[in-house]
């Protein structure tokens, strides 16, 4: 399980391939996607490509119920979340998972993203500057897979589903979202606006796995995969 490596976004995290323009930033280059209309987020980060062993550990974790594997999980965000730490400033940093709705949450015994949330601030570097905020975000209606979905399906899907409990928490403050997989980044891009909207000046996104372009193929089967455990599992 190796770190993303080569040219990458400096926003969304995409691997560079084909169109991209440079930025306003000295040595930045973003994807034609962010080039043309940039997410709500400041920058999403990854630690690996969404396949092989890593792809595994996030199964075992979020299906298979093996809660150990949060933990080396959580070891890959903390590295990723010390690269994102120059852009933090010296301010302390509201850490929030990505919320299931809680049906979801009571069918799987808990939410992946913030059992690998406590563990990534256990272990990170940046030690008591990261605040967990584990119910500052919630989920308040039941959205179908997002599997299938083209962009704008899955934009109207999350469409009102995410809410900020505590407004004047947000206020101001920057906020880390965590996650366990980046695949189109509308599910991230969604609670960023919603926490943009409830007064966060910034908002940064870091994941365990991200899928990239030139996986496509390999994407497309786990996709499948997943569509076929997701069918398992509703019986």
């Amino acid at each position: 399980m190796q770190p993303i490596s080569g040219a990458l976004c400096s926003v969304c995290g995409e691997r560079l391939a084909g169109l991209f323009a440079v930025s306003s930033e000295p040595g930045e280059v973003r994807c034609e996607l962010c080039r043309r209309a940039g997410p709500p987020y400041i920058r999403a980060i990854a630690y690996g490509s969404y396949d092989g062993g890593l792809r595994e550990l996030i199964h075992l974790l979020k299906y298979d119920k093996v809660r150990p594997a949060a933990n080396v999980l959580g070891r890959m965000l903390a590295e990723v979340i010390a690269e994102l730490e120059p852009a933090f400033g010296s301010t302390e940093i509201l850490v929030v998972p990505v919320p299931l709705h809680a049906s979801k949450k009571r069918e799987r015994g808990f939410n992946q993203s913030d059992l690998m949330a406590r563990a990534a601030v256990k272990q990170s570097s940046l030690g008591g500057r990261l605040k967990l905020q584990s119910e500052l975000l919630q989920r308040k209606r039941i959205t179908k897979s997002q599997i299938g979905l083209t962009r704008h399906q899955r934009r109207e899907n999350l469409r009102g589903a995410f809410t900020v409990t505590d407004p004047s928490e947000v206020a101001g403050r920057i906020v880390l979202l965590i996650d366990d997989v980046f695949t189109t980044g509308t599910t991230v891009s969604e609670c960023a606006r919603i926490l943009r909207r409830a007064g966060a000046s910034k908002v940064f996104v870091a994941t365990a796995a991200r899928t990239l372009k030139n996986d496509a193929a390999h994407v497309e089967s786990s996709l499948e995969v997943e569509t076929r455990m997701a069918m398992a599992a509703t019986g």
